[in-house]
């Protein structure tokens, strides 16, 4: 992917230059419009410094124009009362491309945007006047030529592939927005939830947990810094440590199915990513993971699922409603 997005960013660097000399000549009295529902207003705390993996990024006014294309950045914009007028759909969920639990924030329908590989051209023509890509891979020509169209807060340090937490996330779009106290009170609600659940469940403390998916490609594990484990272990669960043991720098592990007793722990949290669930539930190699066979594995629901993978400020607030009580079923 990363030679393609070399290409990429040398071809489209004309088109894009193109492209920024005809909006800025041509404006748009609709662009006016559209701007006003994601304008943060004259009292936020500008100039907004953002630190990046980039270096320090500079947001000098409030920006009316933003554009979300790291996962869940939408959703953190919009529960900062900002809508987007772009937008990438990680899961996807289609419509505005965000959850159940960010319905009706939305005024009006965003352009969605693609995910791994954006396109710049259709990103450039919606005057951006701040890029949020906070959840995202890091990659160096993707964050070079988004901050060619607009101010651009990408990964933290630390946060490439995908490893940056949604509390972290708050954080660097609620002071790219002028709004950090707004962010701030937002992180305390949820860390109040998470603290309220704990209590709740004992029987969650010291519990080793696997969160392990399979895909048309096979199975893998996530690790801890990605959102799946963060939200588990500040319930008081520990990743395996066995999983843990070989995590590298990418947000998860492959699994080999003769190696699948990896996925063996107190408790086994699968997700199927494009294939029915009985593809994992009918594999004889997946019965035989001695967690499985004592009954000790958990499907979620896929509204629950996309809001336990999308690890937005809204969707874990929603997600701890939904997964404790499944969660607290099976530790028992």
């Amino acid at each position: 992917m990363m030679k393609s997005s070399r290409r990429t960013a040398t071809l489209l660097s004309g088109i894009l230059a193109a492209v920024l000399v005809s909006v800025t000549a041509c404006g748009s009295s609709d662009g006016d419009e559209s701007s006003s529902s994601s304008s943060t207003g004259s009292k936020g705390a500008f100039p907004a410094k953002v630190a990046t993996k980039f270096g320090e990024v500079t947001v000098d006014e409030a920006p009316k124009r933003v554009v979300a294309l790291g996962w869940g950045d939408a959703e953190t914009a919009l529960a900062l009362g900002v809508q987007p007028v772009g937008a990438s759909d990680w899961l996807p969920f289609g419509g505005d491309g965000v959850g159940p639990w960010a319905k009706g924030k939305y005024e009006k329908k965003p352009q969605l945007i693609g995910t791994l590989e954006p396109e710049y051209e259709k990103i450039a023509e919606l005057q951006p006047d701040l890029i949020l890509d906070v959840k995202s891979s890091g990659d160096k020509t993707r964050y070079d030529t988004l901050s060619k169209i607009a101010p651009t807060v990408g990964v933290p340090k630390g946060g490439d592939q995908y490893k940056v937490t949604w509390d972290k996330q708050t954080k660097m779009v609620s002071a790219a927005l002028g709004v950090p106290e707004k962010g701030d009170k937002l992180i305390s609600g949820v860390e109040k939830k998470f603290a309220a659940a704990k209590k709740a469940h004992p029987e969650f403390q010291g519990k080793t947990i696997t969160v392990g998916s399979r895909t048309s490609e096979g199975y893998g594990a996530y690790v801890r810094g990605t959102g799946r484990i963060n939200f588990v272990e500040s319930l008081g669960f520990e990743n395996s440590p066995a999983v843990q043991k070989k995590a590298g720098k990418a947000f998860s592990i492959s699994v080999s199915k003769e190696n699948l007793t990896l996925l063996d722990a107190d408790l086994t949290v699968m997700t199927p990513i494009g294939i029915p669930a009985k593809t994992i539930t009918d594999d004889p190699l997946y019965k035989a993971v001695p967690s499985v066979k004592d009954g000790r594995d958990l499907f979620f629901p896929a509204t629950v699922d996309k809001a336990f993978a999308t690890d937005s400020v809204l969707s874990v607030s929603y997600a701890i409603d939904k997964v404790v009580p499944l969660l607290a079923d099976k530790v028992k």
